[in-house]
């Protein structure tokens, strides 16, 4: 090519600029985040550890998707090995990088780990809470996730539908109905009633509550109805002793076209033993 052609010189200049680094590193980040919203996680993982072969210095848009795809896969060597890396590279002090790791830890189960990083973190974000929330919840820890959710509120940090699931959750769990009615409210005033899952979650609590009455209203109000909803309708007359009200739950939910799932067949077939 002749090195007198202005287009030649200019790509030359691109190449020796300043940033050209850090182009090839955003082109590797979008990789990676690609591949996580596509659900392909171990592809993730294995494009991360490319990237390092290569010599490129992963920085905190690297981590985010790489520790979303551990905490997919409940990779938690995996994970830990990423946190290593990642207190090398200075990045921990990232509000997102460490909700990241928080995530990751919970959904790996390790609530000790995640509860350490919750706790050296600078500033917490809405989705740091969640994660915290949802960990003690799924880790059978529904007292912790509500006094986390009362801390949460204490520090003025707004709840999304996500949070509200989760106490909703720790409340089942524990059985703890009148906070599970004063997180009803807040539901009703955040206007996210109509949302199928913040409303199948409020059936779900109110049937394991023993609340029957107020599980059918919420069940009655709902525009649309998810498995899962009128799951919870099924076991909560089956724990109320209702078997025929639960098979005639689950008729009607035939009819609708809702497709059951294995909890569903349990609650049928625990309401026909109940006869």
């Amino acid at each position: 090519m002749d090195r007198q052609n202005p287009t030649w010189v200019r790509a030359q200049l691109a190449a020796m600029a300043p940033g050209t680094v850090q182009l090839d590193m955003f082109s590797w980040n979008r990789r990676l985040a690609r591949y996580v919203k596509a659900g392909q996680h171990e592809k993730t993982i294995e494009l991360y550890q490319e990237m390092q072969q290569k010599g490129m210095s992963p920085d905190n848009f690297t981590f985010v998707p790489v520790l979303n795809a551990c905490a997919s896969l409940r990779a938690l060597e995996a994970g830990r090995k990423v946190h290593e890396e990642i207190i090398q590279s200075g990045c921990k002090a990232d509000v997102f990088v460490g909700s990241s790791l928080v995530d990751m830890y919970s959904k790996c189960g390790s609530m000790e780990d995640a509860c350490k990083v919750f706790n050296n973190m600078p500033s917490r974000n809405v989705v740091t809470w969640n994660a915290m929330i949802l960990g003690h919840v799924k880790c059978g820890q529904g007292q912790k996730a509500l006094e986390l959710f009362h801390q949460m509120q204490q520090k003025g940090v707004q709840p999304t539908p996500v949070t509200l699931m989760g106490v909703l959750n720790a409340c089942a769990s524990v059985f703890a109905l009148q906070e599970g009615r004063r997180t009803h409210e807040q539901i009703m005033e955040s206007g996210w009633e109509s949302d199928v899952l913040v409303g199948s979650s409020l059936v779900d609590m109110y049937a394991k509550c023993g609340s029957m009455e107020d599980a059918q209203r919420v069940f009655n109000k709902m525009s649309s109805r998810d498995v899962v909803a009128w799951t919870a309708m099924i076991l909560g007359h089956v724990k109320c002793g209702q078997g025929q009200k639960a098979l005639q739950l689950f008729q009607q939910m035939q009819q609708e076209g809702v497709q059951a799932d294995s909890v569903t067949f349990v609650g049928v077939l625990n309401a026909c033993a109940s006869l």
